[in-house]
């Protein structure tokens, strides 16, 4: 392609989870529309491509995780990464999406053209959005981003105190180098999160020693790496059958947990760490290494498939220390309680940094627009601007779940404007909104980034749910001629 511009229907913006799993419903359900996904890295895959730490897997069921329209037939619950990665690849060649992706164009700014009734969308093609690359201008009539929420380029790392005196290796897992030897090494990795609980299990088979060093505890829940409902109707049923009933226990599931943690968050406590107390063993400091202070699901629970953090602790390969850091030392690491960790190698698993609709600048008729000022229809589309849809997952559940409803959603609003041979879609408030907070969830990297999200509001259609079954009801089978929705 020249630096002519290119115009299509709809552009997606990555060629994740989400923008394959867009893609493939506009297959689907919009298969007169022309469309293109730019993609800023040089495959598919999103996360799954990007992620290459030991043990990477799916921090959900994979009932849920996985695409509505194509079901999941494999009997691991929670996945390795590759057969997520290849799961989605699969989903792509099957729905004829593959032709369709620009690899190593990285989508710096779009304009919405009031004139032409079309985004003018500005990408660099081999760069890295600093302006090295060459640019390249796409014209479309519908702009989709599924670039999620966070920063592909730069995993979120801490100040800590004298890193530079450490003699050994500093690895950051988002950063995984492709011959990092830690056979028989004394290895720490920093955090508790899910990829701190995937890494531990891995690792710790190989390693001289293993120390997870977190700040405080997280709550980590076991789950069977294979279903036994789904392997019970397996015998009986075709694996659709067993797909779709499987999914729809999972979300029900999912959605009982949640609602008990917010209405009896003492009994639900209770019965997690007593389930750690059962894996461990009662001389286990449970209290110290495993009890967070906060109640379940103000931060996202993790879960380990067959307790397998639990059985590398139990064998002796994996030890919990809960502390602070004072500094990093020629040896390693001098803990606040005075303790030091030798260690050759230091793991941050330290979380993300999040970067909403992947740092694309909007603009209307050349004007920037700040997406921080607008509201949030439905979960995905901002007040006031035509045209554009965007992804985000729910915290409390699966990603997918909502990346597939918002992708069913942005194919029938498409429909109903070639219907009615409408040109632009707009949402535009009407009456009285109260902001509310858009992710109501403590985990880190959400409180360091709450400056960067746009404005939810109190009350639908402004009001973004956590909510699976509400979402299905309102965006699956909800009319489309809401009084807040301009069609012109």
């Amino acid at each position: 392609m020249n630096n002519a511009h290119e115009s299509v229907d709809v552009l997606i913006i990555g060629a994740g989870l989400a923008g394959i799993g867009g893609a493939c419903q506009l297959r689907r359900n919009c298969p007169d529309h022309s469309f293109m996904i730019l993609e800023s890295r040089s495959a598919s895959g999103g996360t799954w491509d990007l992620f290459r730490y030991p043990g990477i897997r799916s921090d959900s069921d994979m009932y849920t995780y996985s695409y509505g329209f194509k079901p999941w037939r494999d009997k691991a619950t929670i996945a390795d990464g590759h057969k997520i990665l290849n799961y989605i690849r699969e989903a792509a060649a099957e729905n004829d999406v593959e032709r369709h992706i620009l690899y190593q164009h990285k989508v710096v700014a779009a304009n919405w053209s009031s004139s032409d009734n079309r985004w003018l969308v500005t990408a660099e093609r081999g760069g890295s959005g600093d302006g090295s690359g060459e640019s390249v201008t796409i014209s479309c009539k519908f702009m989709f981003n599924c670039c999620g929420y966070y920063d592909y380029e730069q995993g979120y790392t801490p100040e800590f105190a004298g890193i530079e005196d450490f003699r050994g290796q500093v690895v950051h897992a988002q950063h995984w180098p492709a011959n990092l030897d830690y056979q028989d090494k004394r290895v720490v990795v920093i955090g508790s999160g899910a990829t701190a609980v995937t890494l531990v299990p891995a690792m710790s088979k190989d390693t001289a020693s293993l120390v997870m060093l977190q700040r405080t505890p997280t709550y980590i829940a076991s789950i069977p790496a294979e279903d036994p409902m789904a392997e019970r109707l397996r015998k009986w049923l075709p694996d659709n059958w067993v797909f779709r009933l499987t999914r729809w226990q999972k979300v029900l599931f999912q959605m009982y947990i949640y609602h008990l943690s917010r209405r009896k968050p003492r009994e639900l406590r209770r019965y997690l760490l007593g389930q750690v107390r059962k894996a461990l063993g009662p001389d286990y400091d449970v209290a110290t290494h495993f009890t967070p202070n906060y109640y379940p699901w103000d931060q996202r629970l993790c879960a380990v498939p067959d307790g397998d953090l639990f059985t590398a602790i139990r064998a002796g390969n994996a030890e919990v220390v809960t502390d602070h850091i004072d500094k990093f030392n020629f040896e390693g690491i001098q803990l606040k309680s005075g303790k030091q960790l030798n260690a050759d190698i230091v793991i941050l698993a330290t979380g993300l940094n999040l970067k909403f609709a992947g740092g694309v600048k909007h603009s209307v008729d050349g004007k920037e627009i700040d997406i921080t000022e607008h509201f949030i229809y439905r979960g995905m589309m901002f007040s006031g601007m035509p045209n554009m849809a965007f992804t985000v997952g729910y915290t409390n559940s699966s990603w997918t779940l909502k990346t597939d409803l918002t992708g069913k959603y942005v194919c029938r609003l498409l429909n109903k404007m070639d219907r009615g041979n409408y040109s632009t879609v707009t949402p535009r408030m009407k009456g009285e909104v109260d902001e509310v907070p858009l992710l109501d969830f403590d985990a880190g990297y959400v409180l360091r980034a709450r400056k960067q999200f746009p404005k939810n509001g109190n009350r639908l259609p402004w009001k973004n749910y956590q909510n699976y079954v509400r979402d299905f009801i309102g965006l699956r089978l909800g009319r489309l001629n809401d009084d807040e929705l301009e069609f012109r």
